[in-house]
């Protein structure tokens, strides 16, 4: 067992080993510092949320909006911290010290040797106030600021697209759970089609027109349509609890969801023009993300090259000495910094530079760097030519999936028309003794079978719809 302190927190240490007989395997001590669960918020528990306000809710709750909102403000900071190496460095030097010294001095006068002790205290300080300004450097400062700029659209991008897919998962969620609980009152009405064939199978055992054996199938019709409905019930509360996972909330917080209204479906769907599939691969925020890193990456190439260049600096510094240390100079401020001298005394001093700086030998370390950058360079651009095919690709397949769905919706509506129609003459003539239980019972199941077809189709249209919206990078929210 790890060592604990009194909180239950595992902390640094030798394991401990348990007592001879002692239960409890690789379970670990509860932590009680850590954090409560926090509560619901932004969720009221007494009202029913429609399929906006959930994505309202996830915008504000869900972590990955606000990792990505982080990352977006990080890239932004370092906008500003590649700018201002355009400025000069100021540095600010104070030193102050204490020299103590002493000696014997024994001077030899004739036959005669004289000896003398010195003691000496000293105290002093000084202040230097450097400068560093790299004033020209063949554009090398500039890049690493365009690569930087472009590091941060890529960033921001990907911060809408972090939005984009919050989005996309609450509809995902919102949609299946739709269905679930669709399929649960399908299952409801199902049920009471079976109770009604059993009934009918009883009654003519009352009447001497049926077979117990008939009555046992109906009875075993029933319990399979209540297993059913059990498990179709289960389905739905994950379902619920997937939208609560999407919005970001709590996985315990209490979230209704309200219905929404069932909205005809378009006979058919029309195919999207080569010019509408261009402007949706050029919006798609993957693609614009990718473009930024392909840019950031030939800015980082033009750095590499700047760095074979010379480059032209100015260096000085202001210093004063005030004390008896004999301080002759201070080491440099700076790596471009210059060392302050004649110190000594009670002292005044300035100095003022303007330097070149050219690179004549490295061991290669500037052609690697410019080799690497470039290789940064061809993988960006390669990763660029992947990301928009994968975007065509998946527009290409929502597309497909949106049409196939209308299409089976429009077939499994004709579908449960005619096993309507079939259950219920089925079940009438059962009911007069001209029709058997088994071809009522097949009918019951065929149309639930239908209608079940029909649901399912109208829910994978709804998500087809929004996966052709998340793949064209046109989610906004909302139904």
């Amino acid at each position: 067992m790890p060592p604990t302190n009194a909180s239950g927190e595992i902390v640094p240490g030798r394991p401990v080993l348990p007592a001879a007989g002692a239960q409890g395997g690789f379970v670990l001590p509860s932590n009680r510092a850590l954090p409560p669960i926090p509560e619901a918020a932004g969720a009221n528990a007494n009202q029913a949320h429609t399929l906006a306000e959930l994505i309202d809710i996830a915008q504000r709750s869900n972590p990955s909006t606000r990792i990505a909102w982080n990352a977006a403000r990080e890239a932004a900071l370092a906008v500003g911290l590649a700018q201002s190496t355009f400025l000069p460095r100021l540095t600010a030097v104070v030193v102050g010290g204490y020299r103590y010294g002493s000696g014997d001095d024994t001077t030899q006068l004739g036959r005669r040797a004289v000896s003398s002790q010195s003691d000496d205290n000293l105290t002093g300080g000084a202040a230097v106030l450097g400068l560093q300004w790299l004033i020209f450097d063949f554009g090398q400062r500039a890049a690493l600021v365009d690569a930087a700029g472009q590091t941060a659209i890529a960033a921001n991008v990907a911060f809408t697209a972090a939005h984009q897919q919050v989005i996309y998962d609450v509809t995902l969620a919102y949609y299946m759970n739709a269905t679930a609980r669709e399929r649960v009152a399908l299952l409801e009405r199902s049920l009471a089609n079976a109770r009604a064939v059993q009934a009918a199978a009883e009654a003519a055992v009352q009447q001497g027109q049926g077979t117990v054996v008939e009555v046992a199938q109906a009875r075993q019709a029933t319990a399979q349509t209540e297993l059913r409905l059990v498990q179709a019930r289960g389905r739905a509360q994950d379902s619920h609890q997937t939208i609560v996972t999407a919005t970001g909330l709590p996985p315990r917080a209490a979230l209704r969801v309200a219905t929404t209204a069932r909205r005809p479906l378009p006979p058919n769907v029309d195919t999207l023009a080569e010019a509408t599939m261009n402007e949706a691969v050029a919006r798609r925020p993957d693609v614009l993300a990718a473009f930024a890193r392909l840019r950031a990456a030939e800015a980082g190439i033009t750095a590499a090259r700047a760095s074979f260049f010379p480059s032209f600096f100015a260096t000085g510094n202001i210093a004063g000495t005030d004390g008896r240390l004999g301080i002759s100079s201070l080491p440099a401020v700076g790596e471009m910094g210059t060392s302050t001298l004649n110190l000594s005394g009670r002292q005044f001093s300035s100095l003022i530079l303007g330097g070149l700086a050219v690179p004549i030998y490295d061991g290669g370390v500037r052609s690697t760097t410019l080799r690497q950058a470039q290789a940064r360079a061809d993988s960006a651009g390669a990763a660029l030519r992947r990301t928009r095919d994968d975007a065509v690709r998946d527009i290409v397949m929502a597309e497909n999936a949106l049409r196939t769905s209308v299409a089976s919706h429009v077939a499994a509506t004709i579908l449960e028309s005619a096993a309507n129609t079939t259950f219920d003459a089925a079940l009438a003539s059962y009911r007069n003794g001209t029709g058997t239980l088994t071809a009522a019972t097949v009918a019951q199941n065929g149309l639930l079978d239908a209608r079940m077809a029909r649901e399912d189709s109208y829910s994978a249209a709804q998500i087809a719809a929004a996966g052709l919206a998340f793949a064209m990078g046109m989610l906004r929210g909302g139904p």
